[in-house]
């Protein structure tokens, strides 16, 4: 542990900047050894600062070493500026000048990923969130926004393709031979939207016609032997292109936009101005090596990045604190295109599941956070669950409350109002509010306070009168820093089913209607329907309407006929989910008491009836037939007992698949697909349905079974029915588990996405030997612990295994932690993140806590990246 800990950054205390940057000019000089930057910075003292004496504070990086700085042309000698903590500092200044720094960096030996760094051959930038500095010194703060200018120098023959940000405005060489090429990109922006590209890289063009007729440039660089893997991707862009323009009225402003495959990335992608970087594995798709869910995920961040023009470039964030600003709205942005694109019901349910397995989990954890964060030691830790997924639920709650119409006329208010600004959540809250009329002062605690709320409901129903009457309590539990909480404004959507599964009409405050907006604002508060004949069951939560955790005592024949007959599909599967819920818990409280597990599941009758009706949607078939996983269970648990939940699972599968055996035999069959692959919703829905029936069938023991397992592997012509086999027969222990990895991996190794895929699987296996297995992946020949990607994949899986990661003598906790360790030192983003299994120490059963504990003390022992430190002190705190 550091004599001297990193101390933390408060919103509190943000202040505007001294001075400002009106224009930026770089010039990189590339080499494979030094690569030399040059800036030139048009600056001003900031009048709204009001200090005029302030001295300039320039952000740098350890690694960036400084070789001269002038200011208007004057070179400053080395009395006139000190480096004190990675700072450059400057007392005297006029009130506007021009500073020129030069300083040398070397890319290939950048291990953190951040700044400009080597990845293969080729040079590539991330600069969220303060990578920048790693770059030159600079005001590295999204309020400082400037036009920046680059240039960029390098062998041409090594470097064919140069590339950064806005359009290509000169082409030219040096006398001694260098290419040339300078970019300008016209639109204020900040330095973490800056990005730089040069390679040898392969291109696939095209073009988009904008509504006003504009012809827009569309390019995506990858490396040569992956372009024949980018048409998926530029359909998507196109597709999310046209999309922009229906819904929010934004419409594309620079001459060319381009998409360029990085394989050496910590995020899923960059949203740089009109040149977006995205990791090789969240752009790259066929039908070959792609999944039908890694389809899907290519769509959705293609078009996430490409909605971040508007929501987070043009508008960007203020501070940091405000991150959820523009990464919460694009999230909801990108979640309605794909409900669009797709299945609303499907994708919404996806998400929730999502949320309420991974961000209520945050919520309940010891890194739990405001969507607007109070405080933070290192930015880098809160690119959170809560931040993009909880900040996209209070997004669609305002969606909810103001309705479709005027949430459009809000968010044409906001970009009009703040175009080329860094700005606030309150900023987007009150543009929402002034386009609406809508009283929005109570909501705006959804982003200061921390935590999932808890509505409890009961009911009554009185025969005389035909009224119904609902009691709504609201509690958000304590979290680390808020002790207590006041209470939201939470939209509950609420429907009313007949006994026999009709929907009811019914009048709230003299409004008649099936589905009612109902807005909690107590702490307790009465809602009254009138106009009903008998006791209705009620549909609460429709379309998960808030992030919150919902109690209501539903009886087992309420959720089966909620699962059978709401017209909500989104509830239909939540029914399904808490029936399953109901079961498992039972069935794990008897494995912690080491009893026989026994159990009549109704599960049986509601999975027959959704198997036996073909008009069912098939993708949300497959969703419902799914049960809770090992993760959202263990979210439930207090104490978790991870080998309890495990044998919990196993046991209502295997009971499902005895009871259903031959109506999954007949509906995996029924969903066969003969002909080529295509990623459309109808297709994906198929293969879905056919691959969970797959898994339940296999699950039986039934030979026939196990065969088709093996022929589907064989035989399949896309990469979804193959890795689905392959996944299953590992999850179920088939005979052949092992030959049909080996014989994967042998047919695959070409293909570094879809070895990644192996490597997961691999490390994620249930077995004695599971830790073994993982040190020897470790040591494979396709894991490169500088790939993030192959350490997600590796450490990932590993993970997922509750034989290995959680073995009773804590050796997984130790090989984990080893891994942190090692990982701190290269790359702490990564490292920090591979902490999260580590941190919910406190909810595991006494005899795994402590060792895990213990771990993290370790942990803390060593000499720390802030990225590790503030995860796991607060862990431990």
């Amino acid at each position: 542990m550091k004599e001297s800990q990193p101390s933390a950054i408060y919103l509190k205390d943000y202040k505007v900047p001294p001075f400002l940057i009106d224009k930026t000019e770089l010039t990189f000089d590339l080499d494979e050894t030094t690569t030399i930057v040059t800036s030139r910075l048009h600056m001003r003292r900031n009048p709204a600062f009001g200090k005029s004496t302030a001295p300039l504070i320039l952000d740098g990086g350890e690694e960036v070493k400084l070789i001269g700085v002038a200011m208007d042309d004057y070179e400053l000698p080395p009395e006139e500026y000190r480096i004190s903590e990675d700072k450059l500092i400057i007392t005297a200044t006029a009130d506007e000048f021009v500073l020129t720094c030069e300083t040398l960096i070397e890319p290939q030996n950048n291990t953190r990923l951040e700044g400009l760094y080597r990845s293969s051959s080729m040079f590539c930038t991330q600069c969220e969130a303060e990578g920048f500095r790693h770059i030159t010194y600079y005001l590295d703060r999204p309020d400082v926004m400037s036009v920046f200018t680059t240039t960029i120098i390098a062998d041409e023959a090594r470097y064919p393709v140069m590339l950064s940000n806005g359009n290509e405005v000169e082409r030219g060489k040096t006398d001694e031979g260098k290419t040339v090429v300078v970019w300008h990109d016209p639109f204020p922006k900040p330095a973490y939207l800056f990005a730089l590209v040069a390679g040898n890289l392969a291109v696939k063009n095209d073009v988009f016609i904008t509504q006003s007729q504009r012809e827009i440039k569309l390019q995506i660089f990858t490396e040569s032997h992956n372009i024949d893997k980018v048409d998926y991707a530029m359909e998507a862009l196109k597709r999310s292109m046209r999309w922009d323009e229906v819904t929010y009225g934004r419409e594309y402003d620079l001459d060319i936009f381009m998409i360029v495959a990085v394989d050496d990335f910590n995020m899923g992608a960059m949203e740089n101005k009109g040149l977006n970087i995205f990791n090789s594995s969240c752009l790259l798709a066929s039908p070959e090596t792609t999944t039908d869910d890694t389809y899907l995920r290519v769509e959705a961040i293609v078009a996430h990045e490409y909605f971040h023009n508007w929501s987070g470039n043009r508008v960007t964030c203020r501070d940091w604190f405000q991150l959820s600003l523009k990464e919460g709205f694009t999230v909801f942005r990108d979640q309605t295109f794909s409900a669009d694109m797709h299945s609303e019901t499907v994708k919404r349910v996806e998400d929730v599941s999502f949320l309420k397995t991974a961000q209520f989990a945050e919520d309940a954890g010891p890194m739990a956070h405001p969507v607007r964060p109070a405080s933070f030691i290192e930015i880098s830790n809160f690119y959170t669950l809560t931040v993009y997924e909880k900040g996209a639920e209070i997004v669609r709650m305002i969606h909810t409350l103001l309705g479709a119409e005027k949430f459009r006329a809000g968010s044409d208010l906001y970009f009009d109002r703040h175009d080329g600004q860094a700005v606030t959540c309150d900023d987007f809250v009150a543009a929402m509010q002034d386009a609406s009329g809508v009283d929005l002062s109570q909501f705006k605690r959804w982003y200061s306070q921390a935590g999932t709320p808890v509505v409890t409901v009961t009911d009554s129903y009185e025969e005389s009168t035909g009224t119904y009457r609902l009691i709504m309590k609201q509690h958000t539990p304590a979290t680390p820093g808020q002790p207590t909480k006041l209470p939201l404004h939470i939209p509950v959507r609420v429907g009313l089913l007949s006994q026999q599964g009709g929907a009811l009409s019914a009048q709230v405050n003299g409004v008649a209607a099936e589905d009612h907006v109902l807005h909690l604002k107590a702490n307790e508060q009465e809602f009254v329907f009138t106009g009903l004949t008998s006791r209705p069951v009620p549909s609460l939560l429709r379309s998960f309407s808030a992030p919150v955790k919902l109690r209501y005592e539903y009886s087992a024949k309420d959720l089966l006929l909620l699962l059978s007959a709401d017209s909500d599909g989104f509830n239909r599967w939540s029914a399904s989910q808490q029936l399953a819920v109901n079961e498992l818990t039972l069935l794990i409280n008897q494995a912690i008491k080491g009893d026989e597990l026994s159990i009549e599941s109704q599960l049986i009758q509601g999975f027959k009836a959704l198997l036996s009706d073909a008009a069912l949607d098939p993708a949300m078939v497959a969703l419902i037939l799914a049960l809770p996983s090992q993760a959202y269970l263990s979210e439930l648990a207090d104490p978790i007992y991870p080998a309890a939940i495990k044998q919990a699972r196993q046991y209502l599968k295997a009971q499902l698949a005895n009871a259903l055996s031959a109506d999954f035999e007949r509906v995996y069959r029924e969903h066969k697909i003969h002909g080529e692959y295509q990623a459309t919703a109808e297709d994906i829905a198929h293969r879905s349905l056919k691959n969970i029936a797959l898994s339940y069938w296999v699950e039986t023991g039934d030979e026939l079974a196990q065969q088709e397992l093996v022929t589907q592997f064989q035989t399949a012509n896309n990469m979804t029915d193959q890795f689905s086999a392959l996944s299953i027969a590992v999850h179920s222990q088939h005979p052949k588990a092992a030959e049909l990895l080996a014989a994967f991996y042998e047919q695959w190794q070409s293909e570094p996405l879809v070895v990644n895929k192996w490597l997961m699987l691999s490390a994620s296996q249930e077995q004695e030997n599971a830790l073994a297995t993982v040190k020897g992946l470790l040591e494979h020949p396709a894991f490169d612990l500088k790939n993030p990607n192959k350490v997600r994949s590796v450490l990932g899986g590993f993970g997922q295994s509750v034989s290995g990661f959680h073995k009773a003598d804590g050796s997984g906790y130790q090989f984990l932690a080893d891994q942190i360790i090692l990982l701190n030192k290269r790359n702490p983003q990564i490292a920090s993140r591979l902490c999260t299994p580590l941190t919910r120490w406190k909810k595991l059963q006494p005899e795994l806590s402590v060792k895990m504990k213990a771990e993290l003390e370790r942990i803390l022992a060593e000499n720390l990246s802030k990225d590790v430190y503030e995860v796991v002190s607060k862990s431990l705190a």
